[in-house]
């Protein structure tokens, strides 16, 4: 997620119109329009917008990136192919790194890099090489080095023993694929992709000698293996020294761009669940949130994310034609009615009828620093965007990533309930709330902290806790739930020791057998971000026998808090057997 959360359409800022972008098809090579119903496929409708082949190297690469996401990359060959070396390499950044988990570190896909060469063979083996060597040569030689290995055809030729035996040094790993390539000696790790990867490097050795010569040399360095058992064991190998060069690499870049790695969100999150409410004294600003702030402060606006969806032209770019103009807003339209060009999250201002009433306090505050400060506002909006993404990159919801509109919802909450709990002490003499003007001079990290203090103290871990102590008391005639019952009390207590309750929720399943509502109410309750799920008072009724997953709100105000309290002690008389 990036650091502004809006895309606005703006047309003024494209390249010249002519000559296309290095790496976009030229004109003579342009794709010929699919023969579909006008207005049926948003694919296709962009597609069969005159001139794409001027818009498409354009458009933002984090943009390019969801369409690809919204109807897979086999299916967006033909945009592919429109896109420039730098787009890609923007995307990859994007798309070739996977978390297993949400709040994870991300790790390099190697099956996915294999597909991307696939559907860039299918414009054509040239245009797949030429636009590869446009590709930072480091990650196209680790990406290849985890389809194979490669050898010099010198190191590897075989020989006879004394004994008159014909040894073969190099035997292919997978299914017996091997090749051999201007001097080199290929053999397969892994046969997906193999024939694609073949292709693009005959393309390659053909068009691109200096290029292809830099990644065998990689792919080379990182298939030498058979390092000596010694003291220095445990240092990484090639391999994951490269690749852990490469996640460094991508997340410096990513820095610039606004995003929050995984593993500092991950950290600001526990941080901020630390905070001791019951000091004398705000606790000193947090050196993560600052550091993030430090280096955004220092990134040209170039270097990050543009809200208009399209890259910016240079001081010295042509005027744009008007067809070109007519084809980005027809994209743009395009976009827009699939829900693909990302929304901004529902605003925190402007009287919007979908607003949370919950979210009031934070309404107030913030539309006051509006009226009286715009630096003190610009600076809390981009706060909260750092919150938002914070949420993104290091929490889970319900064990799945945010959607941006709710890591800013679940923001604005955490935020919300964090003015109304602020520490009196905290305060000015005789004050006992924060004021109207609060947040003209106090940060909402500092209020998120507080919020997320409270919600992680008072929901979940109370959650966990009380769970326990219900689980102690039961007993159930049916044995294999009994078990189950005992099994979930076991692993609760665990995980509410190590302070991570959540994880103990694929055990509490067995809940689901003796009360679906609770069931649900307690999976949204014990979780890295506690929310309140509808089940809190559809367990006090017996006639709901079913819930959705999915019905719940974010916690903003004590009210709630108590409705919590108050569902947790009918806990016992909602799962008597």
């Amino acid at each position: 997620m990036s650091k502004s959360h809006h895309r606005n359409r703006h047309s003024d800022d494209l390249n010249s119109d002519t000559p296309a972008p290095d790496g976009a098809e030229p004109p003579g090579d342009k794709l010929a329009l699919r023969d579909v119903t006008a207005g049926r496929d948003p694919l296709d409708r962009i597609l069969n917008t005159q001139h794409i082949e001027h818009v498409v190297p354009r458009l933002q690469p984090d943009l390019l990136h969801r369409v690809i996401q919204v109807y897979g990359l086999e299916d967006c060959g033909e945009l592919v192919a429109l896109a420039t070396s730098e787009q890609l390499s923007r995307i990859f950044d994007l798309d070739l790194w996977r978390a297993a988990r949400p709040g994870q570190d991300d790790q390099f896909d190697a099956e996915r890099f294999g597909l991307w060469l696939e559907v860039l063979l299918e414009s054509g083996a040239t245009a797949a090489a030429q636009k590869l060597a446009g590709i930072d040569v480091d990650l196209v030689g680790a990406g290849l080095a985890q389809h194979m290995l490669v050898y010099d055809r010198a190191a590897v030729t075989p020989y006879e023993t004394l004994d008159g035996e014909l040894v073969d040094v190099v035997r292919a790993v997978d299914d017996g694929l091997s090749a051999e390539l201007a001097g080199y000696v290929l053999t397969a790790k892994r046969s997906d992709s193999w024939e694609a990867i073949i292709e693009v490097l005959m393309s390659l050795s053909a068009g691109h000698p200096v290029y292809f010569s830099r990644v065998m040399s990689e792919c080379r360095t990182l298939s030498n293996s058979g390092f000596e058992v010694d003291g220095l064991h445990d240092i990484l190998g090639d391999g994951e020294q490269v690749m852990f060069d490469l996640a460094v690499d991508r997340e410096g870049r990513r820095e610039k761009q606004g995003y929050v790695t995984p593993g500092q969100a991950r950290a600001f999150l526990q941080m901020a669940r630390q905070i001791r409410l019951g000091d004398v004294a705000p606790p000193p600003a947090n050196p993560l949130a600052r550091a993030y702030f430090r280096s955004i402060d220092k990134t040209t606006m170039a270097d990050v994310h543009e809200e208009s969806g399209l890259l910016q032209g240079g001081s010295k770019a042509l005027p744009v034609s008007e067809d070109t103009i007519k084809a980005v807003d027809a994209v743009f339209d395009v976009l827009l009615d699939a829900r693909i060009l990302a929304q901004p999250p529902r605003a925190l201002l402007g009287g919007s009828g979908d607003q949370p009433v919950r979210f009031s306090r934070m309404q107030t505050h913030m539309q006051f620093v509006l009226d009286n400060d715009e630096i003190a506002y610009s600076t809390r909006s981009e706060e909260l965007v750092y919150l938002a993404n914070t949420l993104m990159a290091g929490c889970s919801i319900q064990a799945r990533p945010f959607t941006a509109q709710e890591s800013f919802d679940a923001a604005v909450a955490v935020c919300n309930l964090g003015l109304e709990n602020w520490p009196i002490r905290w305060l000015p003499a005789e004050a006992i709330a924060p004021s109207e003007s609060f947040l003209v001079d106090h940060d909402l990290v500092s209020v998120f902290q507080v919020g997320w203090t409270v919600l992680y103290n008072d929901v979940s871990m109370y959650a966990a806790k009380q769970l326990i102590g219900v689980l102690m008391r039961m007993r159930c005639d049916d044995r294999e739930i009994q078990a189950g019952l005992d099994a979930l009390r076991i692993e609760m207590a665990r995980h509410w020791r190590a302070g991570a309750p959540w994880r103990a929720r694929d055990a509490l399943d067995v809940i689901a057998t003796l009360d679906m509502p609770a069931w649900a109410a307690l999976l949204a309750l014990i979780d890295e971000c506690p929310v309140l799920h509808a089940g809190v008072g559809a367990s006090r009724n017996s006639r709901v026998l079913s819930v959705n997953v999915s019905d719940f709100e974010f916690i903003s105000e004590n009210s709630q808090i108590a409705s919590v309290c108050e569902f947790m002690q009918s806990l016992p008389e909602t799962l008597r057997p």
